[in-house]
């Protein structure tokens, strides 16, 4: 394995997060979470009466909840990439300069979940430090591609886009309080569509999981309302 077949092999692992749905699913269901808090705050900070076109505060506040949490999502994922790369190339490094062999495998095992701990022998753990060991060059330190960029991208494009609509009501609705419902209700709508795509996903059934988000935002609006949000 040359050093080249390394970067494309990490290059290859660096898209799944890209395209999980898990995380994408996940990561949406936070930003709703944090809109509906946002919003929720700000209701309260905005209903004195010197308070000047509360509506239009509370679309500019959600939306920059939204833009906020978007770009914040994007940064995160192009750190995360690039510290589990840079951890790849150190866990590659020391498995190859391990001399001992029992010991490269310990290595090996040690960064495998708890799950597939169970599931994968010493004799395959074998096989790869055997390839680790014969590679000549690794790359000298972690570096982001145009792909990771693409994909920070696109994850900023998705939490904007899928969390738009709770802010939407602020600017269509004249009044506060009824623009305040209709949010609320979007955002319990779209909480049920996420929990169902990854209750689907994940097999643990899908109107379950979907009820269950709508529950849990259900929890967090009466939390917010007794705060006085």
């Amino acid at each position: 394995m040359t050093a080249l077949e390394l970067q494309q092999h990490e290059a290859g692992d660096a898209r799944e997060p890209v395209l999980d749905p898990v995380d994408r699913v996940s990561e949406l269901c936070f930003g709703l979470f944090m809109a509906l808090t946002f919003v929720g705050a700000v209701s309260a900070a905005t209903s004195a009466p010197t308070s000047q076109n509360p509506h239009k505060v509370l679309f500019w506040t959600a939306l920059g909840c939204n833009l906020a949490w978007g770009l914040a999502d994007a940064v995160m994922f192009l750190v995360r990439t690039l510290t589990n790369r840079g951890r790849r190339i150190t866990l590659a490094g020391a498995v190859r300069d391990e001399r001992d062999p029992a010991r490269g495998v310990e290595l090996l095992r040690a960064e495998l979940s708890a799950v597939l701990r169970g599931l994968v022998s010493d004799k395959e753990l074998e096989a790869i430090r055997a390839r680790l060991a014969q590679v000549q060059q690794l790359p000298e330190k972690p570096a982001l591609t145009g792909r990771d960029y693409r994909g920070a991208v696109a994850i900023f494009i998705l939490v904007v886009l899928g969390t738009f609509p709770v802010a939407l009501p602020f600017i269509l609705i004249e009044a506060t309080p009824p623009a305040l419902l209709v949010s609320r209700v979007l955002t319990m709508v779209m909480l049920f569509i996420c929990g169902l795509a990854l209750g689907r996903h994940t097999g643990s059934g899908g109107w379950k999981t979907g009820l269950g988000m709508v529950v849990l935002g259900c929890v967090l609006t009466a939390a917010i309302i007794a705060l006085g949000g």
